[in-house]
């Protein structure tokens, strides 16, 4: 039986997808489990909106630090499988990250700094529409056994797709609609407690408050969100029924 520790190092695979409450989530970690059966694998989360590229690697750049280093994230948000777009393993200073070269990994990668970029060898059963299940959960399997070189192509210079969040000033952009209908920006909050809400089509004053119990009853207010940016929200009820914004809408609060 394999281990999945290098070194005396645990390895923990965290998966980031947009297959919901799918069995697509369960056969990744089967295929994982077959090749490395003492794998320990974390669900970070399968509740990105589906095809969310810009959403899901919101996520995963302000979650991968909370988790231990060494860790390999596999990370399927995938419109694109099955076509020209490269599957590729990431090496950066702290962990390792598997997924489509689409963007959705480039955030968290550059933050901790890349030190290689591999391709990925797709294998010749594998689905043209479930990559995940058939490159990169066998992927992780094969690094967890030390025999990630069955897969791995050529060295690649650089990620083939960047992706970054606009932000200039008070002007940003919405990165993240949450599970209770939280509308977070990537916009820091200021040393005060009301901002004007911009968009093409709106413009509202909005009172911050410290955490979601002082807000009022009804209508929405800001906070500070967990990620350290200005949400959105309401009590009791999702801000979204409200106001009406889309992930990377550019919007400002001054």
């Amino acid at each position: 039986m394999q281990s999945n520790e290098f070194d005396g190092v645990l390895r923990v695979i965290v998966l980031l997808t947009d297959f919901g409450a799918s069995e697509y989530v369960g056969i990744m970690k089967g295929v994982i489990h077959s090749l490395s059966p003492d794998a320990q694998i974390v669900d970070l989360t399968h509740n990105i909106p589906p095809h969310s590229v810009r959403e899901g690697a919101w996520v995963l750049l302000k979650s991968y630090k909370h988790f231990p280093k060494n860790s390999i994230f596999v990370c399927v948000v995938d419109p694109g499988v099955g076509s020209t777009r490269d599957g590729i393993v990431v090496q950066t200073t702290n962990y390792t990250f598997i997924g489509p070269d689409n963007g959705l990994m480039y955030p968290a990668v550059r933050d901790d700094v890349v030190k290689n970029v591999s391709s990925i060898i797709i294998p010749g059963d594998s689905s043209n529409t479930f990559h995940g299940r058939d490159v990169f959960a066998r992927m992780a399997g094969y690094l967890l056994r030390d025999q990630a070189g069955t897969m791995l192509g050529g060295f690649k210079k650089r990620l083939g797709v960047t992706l970054g969040f606009n932000l200039e000033g008070r002007k940003g952009e919405v990165v993240r609609i949450d599970h209770f209908g939280n509308i977070i920006t990537n916009i820091p909050p200021l040393d005060k407690d009301r901002y004007q809400l911009i968009t093409d089509d709106i413009r509202w004053e909005l009172q911050w408050y410290h955490t979601y119990s002082y807000g009022p009853d009804t209508g929405i207010f800001l906070v500070t969100s967990s990620y350290g940016t200005v949400e959105i929200t309401a009590k009791n009820s999702p801000a979204t029924d409200e106001l009406h914004l889309s992930i990377g809408e550019r919007i400002s609060l001054e």
